[in-house]
């Protein structure tokens, strides 16, 4: 075999490639300094579940688990047999070792572009994709779908009604902050669309609709000895 053989045949042999092994063959490492809480490991299943075992675990020659703690516990949730991996060849155990903390530490130092996240967000909102599975807090989804720009105009300003409507049903307006829905508040494909996996804190209602409503005489019939089961009735 000639020197360029020989080099070649190592560059192949060095290509990763993803194997599929027993769930029980695969060793979590005794040292593993990260952390998994089962709330997390239940989004990760969701996200198996959602979207497949789309990253693989990473492991040594002899099996002990480099990288994907936290995907071995979430495929054993879902009662799986077996899990993608790829093996790592050639590595020290020191660079092992490294690579155990590196691959979990590197990640957590990149950031978000807050503009093209809220973009991206309130975009598969309105095809009503449900945000709670992509692994954010109903405050930090909260708080991405509100970032953006400022408004172009003062937030107290009016404008002129259009001749022709713009708003068609079941469409969702992002207004700075705030979502608002043209449609029905009892469809319930359209109220879950709207609050894209978030829990509201307040809601405010008024049934029946159109019954005027005044708190002061509310008070004065409360303080008159009205009990409140025949107020609610009378209103």
């Amino acid at each position: 075999m000639t020197d360029q053989n020989t080099t070649n045949a190592k560059a192949a042999e060095a290509r990763l490639q993803i194997e599929y092994w027993p769930l029980d063959r695969l060793i979590p490492y005794a040292r593993n300094a990260r952390t998994h809480s089962p709330a997390q490991v239940a989004e990760i299943a969701g996200s198996i579940r959602a979207f497949g075992f789309s990253n693989p675990i990473l492991v040594g020659e002899d099996a002990d688990i480099v990288a994907g703690h936290g995907r071995l516990a979430a495929a054993r949730k879902l009662g799986l047999t077996e899990a993608p991996v790829i093996v790592l060849r050639g590595l020290s155990d020191t660079q092992r070792r490294q690579l155990v903390l590196a691959d979990n530490r590197i990640a957590l130092n990149a950031g978000w572009d807050t503009e093209m996240l809220s973009l991206e967000l309130a975009d598969l909102s309105a095809i009503g994709i449900d945000l709670s599975i992509l692994g954010f807090s109903s405050k930090e989804l909260a708080a991405a779908l509100s970032a953006g720009a400022g408004g172009l105009t003062d937030e107290n300003e009016v404008p002129a009604a259009a001749d022709v409507a713009v708003s068609k049903l079941g469409e969702i307006w992002q207004l700075g902050p705030h979502r608002i829905a043209c449609g029905d508040c009892t469809d319930a494909s359209l109220v879950q669309a709207l609050l894209a996996g978030v829990a509201p804190q307040l809601m405010v209602t008024d049934p029946p609709y159109g019954v005027e409503y005044d708190p002061d005489d509310l008070v004065k019939r409360f303080k008159a000895g009205v009990s409140v089961a025949e107020l609610v009735v009378r209103d």
